[in-house]
């Protein structure tokens, strides 16, 4: 015959196997915050350049891909500032610094820089998809070739879009995508 456990013990048991929850830090909070704030000023900037871009009488008018993308970029940047709202008042008061900080911000900046330089000459596949596989490796992406099989895949399906779908012609690079 088995015993009932008591209540108390198996909430710290259950709790013991979920883990404890991480408490972000006073810092990440504001900086998601203002992160936030600054794509809501974004999203109603690109909103009214949208809102005043001529009307065709295209089916897909030049409004098509900024509006969507200016709501988006309202909705998240508002979730951004609840989420940050909501864990401010739990939020740790000490700084916690992540090892290498540094090194992955000037990574970050290289991988930009070398985009911009690359684009013209390998095209917007080739060059997006290793911007993609250096920032996601550089946030801690745990699988190279996973990432590096979405970048692609990420890469040319935007190029599709826009190439094929919009109309809008992105560079190819020698080897004509």
């Amino acid at each position: 015959m088995t015993m009932p456990q008591d209540a108390g013990a198996a909430a710290a048991g259950a709790e013991a196997a979920a883990g404890p929850e991480e408490v972000p830090d006073r810092n990440t909070v504001l900086a998601s915050a203002a992160f936030g704030a600054l794509m809501l000023v974004a999203a109603v900037l690109v909103i009214v350049d949208a809102l005043r871009l001529p009307q065709t009488s295209e089916a897909v008018g030049p409004a098509a891909v900024p509006l969507p993308i200016g709501v988006l970029l309202g909705v998240l940047g508002a979730a951004l500032l609840l989420q940050a709202r909501a864990q401010l008042s739990t939020a740790s008061r000490e700084a916690t610094w992540q090892p290498r900080a540094g090194l992955r911000l000037l990574g970050m900046i290289v991988a930009l820089v070398a985009f911009a330089v690359l684009l013209p000459i390998l095209g917007y596949v080739v060059s997006s998809a290793a911007l993609f596989v250096a920032s996601a490796m550089l946030l801690g992406a745990p699988k190279f070739w996973q990432t590096v099989a979405y970048g692609w895949a990420l890469a040319a399906i935007v190029f599709l879009v826009f190439d094929r779908l919009i109309g809008l012609s992105l560079p190819t690079g020698p080897w004509g995508f």
